[in-house]
């Protein structure tokens, strides 16, 4: 089954609690966090502190993915606000099989992203830990990027590689310009659990384009 995570780097901060509501309604799945330093991406977001104030909006999983150097020093942080599923970039983590096991010992499942430029080598050493893998389609930092048809072959591979492991039931995330368009183009490569923020947040409709994704 397709999993829809809409992203609230698309939602209007000022009214964040409501539109989580809003993916909620619209039949999202999970909600997704871009957590952004301005440092590891040309872009500030999210802290605990804000997480934690949206988190008695919905039941929904909040899907957390850092974007930060260092994250393996507000993993905690981040599970206290109410994080439900941990993602970190491979690119940022200097021992990441050992932040992998933090976020596994606080008692959450565990992802690893990568940057479009980064081999699919960088996570292989640590995939029979993880629970998720995230292929960003886009150069992570902002919202509203077009998508990398490339990423099309990438999750291929990855596919490939996750059953040849035998770990075909893993996640496989993409996040990155998914729209009506690309998300059969991610489905059919293998992704399985979709993020969209432009495309869900902008809609008139937001329970037809989260529809429309699966």
């Amino acid at each position: 089954m397709t999993i829809i995570a809409p992203s609230i780097l698309s939602a209007d901060f000022s009214k964040l609690g409501e539109d989580v509501q809003s993916a909620e309604k619209a039949g999202g799945d999970w909600i997704h966090i871009d957590v952004m330093d301005g440092h590891f991406v040309p872009n500030m977001t999210f802290g605990p502190i804000v997480i934690q104030s949206i988190r008695s909006y919905t039941k929904l999983p909040f899907d957390v993915h850092l974007m930060i150097e260092r994250p393996e020093q507000y993993l905690e942080a981040f599970a206290r606000a109410g994080a439900d599923r941990i993602t970190v970039h491979a690119e940022a983590c200097v021992h990441l099989h050992r932040v992998v096991h933090q976020i596994k010992e606080l008692g959450l499942p565990a992802g690893v992203a990568l940057n479009p430029g980064t081999p699919l080598s960088a996570v292989e050493p640590v995939l029979d830990d993880l629970d998720l893998v995230l292929l960003m389609t886009v150069n992570p930092g902002f919202g509203g990027q077009k998508f990398i048809p490339q990423s099309v072959n990438r999750l291929r591979q990855l596919r490939g590689i996750l059953q040849e492991r035998g770990l075909s039931h893993m996640h496989v995330q993409v996040d990155g310009g998914i729209n009506a368009e690309t998300a059969p183009l991610v489905r059919d490569a293998g992704a399985n659990v979709l993020v969209a923020g432009n495309y869900v947040y902008g809609a008139a409709d937001r329970s037809s384009a989260v529809a429309s994704l699966r």
